[in-house]
């Protein structure tokens, strides 16, 4: 079982977003062998609170323009990693420092790569 073309194309309404917004680091992780509740986690870096916030937010209103709205949302006190569950898809958007902190792709190491478009990963100077 893979993720669903509804999961894979929130994943890439949400990593353009993010993209936009020059959050870096940007990846989908197909996990819908491994975790019952959701097919994909994507996983950006921010380089601090203000523009986690504002990731988050276009995150938020691209996938709500495809009809997704979220079922639950944590971590917006602060600012340094942001959880959106969508249900089938998870969204984490977390400091540059806190993501090499925790890691938690690591644990998914196991599970294949969605393929996003190029211009998600894109250098900022061929973002202009």
């Amino acid at each position: 079982m893979t993720a669903s073309p509804e999961s894979v194309q929130l994943a890439i309404a949400a990593a353009l977003a993010a993209s936009e917004k020059l959050a870096e680091d940007i990846i989908a992780i197909d996990v819908s062998e491994h975790v019952v509740i959701t097919d994909v986690f994507l996983m950006c870096s921010a380089a601090n609170d203000r523009q986690v916030a504002g990731v988050v937010d276009a995150i938020e209103e691209a996938l709500l323009k495809l009809g997704a709205k979220t079922l639950r949302r944590e971590g917006e006190q602060e600012n340094h990693w942001v959880l959106l569950d969508y249900g089938d898809i998870v969204i984490h958007v977390q400091l540059a420092e806190e993501r090499i902190h925790y890691a938690i792709e690591r644990l998914w190491k196991d599970c294949p790569l969605i393929a996003l478009p190029a211009e998600v990963n894109s250098p900022r100077s061929a973002r202009a």
